[in-house]
């Protein structure tokens, strides 16, 4: 680490990495610096070379595993494990996105190896929306938590913007909203109440016709976060909205819930639902949830505790999706 700045080195240029690489880019260089990406689509790298001038365009993963601190692994999900494993050969630490695979028994087989050298890209472990969900639980608002409900929806999948990734993002092996959005709820929930178990599930995935073959279509799951009972549903085509979302916990005195990604609300003695004060649209929390994500990438890369999700959380969360995925 030159002069204490972890370098940061991203592989895979797709909307991930480039958020990700833009927040670098605006975060303090003491702290991280941006020390290159690589693609291995002739067109991901055209488009950097042209939005970020001055990020060094690597030849290759080993290059940028090489080069940096800690390596992020934005690219698709069953090239997650294959560069995880060569960063941490090499003596890197590895912050990835989810899934950390493919595979349950690959993911479960990576996170024995890996020990704390990792961390996974759940951004509400750094939301200020989440941050203020957690206050009002600590102070009772609630009272005894009772039980979790999610709720998504989705125009259609992949979202209007996740377009050029279709080709993986809705198909069954690597896609799908359950992968792709449940995911962090799920997280949330582990977070903020205690490990995920107990899971009861279906999904469904689309029959003959132009729609055979793509990711599912509707869930619906019933599991366990700590001792607290969580029912899950989420469905494509039945919200006009781009992307719907609500988890929501109850107790014996009252309810929070966490709306369309950022926005935390509680329910008031008069039963109605009150914003945050200071709630905040997701384009504007986004920025301040990655700032806060890259200060724990600093703390990951010099082996210091962090906030960071854990290698452990998205590997408890990855077999909760499989097992909803796989009934």
């Amino acid at each position: 680490m030159k002069n204490d700045s972890v370098a940061i080195g991203i592989v895979g240029a797709g909307i991930m990495g480039e958020r990700l690489l833009n927040a670098i880019l605006q975060q303090d260089p003491a702290l991280v610096q941006a020390c290159g990406i690589w693609d291995p689509a002739p067109a991901a790298m055209q488009r950097m070379a042209k939005t970020f001038p001055q990020v060094p365009r690597l030849l290759d993963a080993a290059a940028v595993i090489a080069a940096s601190d800690c390596t992020y692994i934005a690219s698709p999900p069953a090239s997650h494990l294959p560069h995880a494993r060569a960063a941490l050969a090499a003596g890197k630490s590895v912050f990835c996105e989810k899934p950390l695979a493919i595979d349950v028994a690959d993911a479960a087989a990576f996170v024995a190896e890996a020990g704390k050298r990792g961390a996974v890209n759940f951004p509400f472990a750094s939301s200020p929306a989440v941050a203020t969900i957690r206050r009002w639980i600590e102070s009772g608002e609630i009272g005894t938590p009772r039980r979790i409900a999610i709720e998504v929806g989705f125009a259609k999948w992949p979202r209007s913007w996740q377009a050029d990734a279709a080709g993986w993002l809705d198909r069954p092996m690597q896609g799908g909203f359950t992968r792709e959005v449940v995911s962090h709820f799920l997280f949330l929930s582990r977070r903020l109440v205690g490990p995920l178990h107990g899971m009861s599930g279906k999904a469904s995935f689309p029959g003959a016709g132009p729609e055979a073959g793509k990711s599912e279509r509707r869930i619906a799951a019933t599991l366990k976060a700590g001792d607290l009972p969580v029912t899950l549903a989420g469905a494509v085509g039945e919200t006009a909205k781009d992307d719907h979302n609500i988890w929501m916990l109850e107790g014996d005195k009252g309810a929070v819930r966490l709306c369309d990604w950022s926005i935390a609300e509680r329910r008031g003695t008069d039963g109605r639902w009150q914003q945050a004060p200071d709630a905040l649209p997701q384009e504007q929390a986004r920025p301040l949830a990655l700032r806060r994500q890259l200060e724990g990438v600093a703390k990951l890369a010099r082996g210091e505790p962090h906030h960071l999700a854990t290698l452990a959380d998205a590997l408890n969360v990855q077999e909760i999706v499989e097992g909803i995925l796989a009934g």
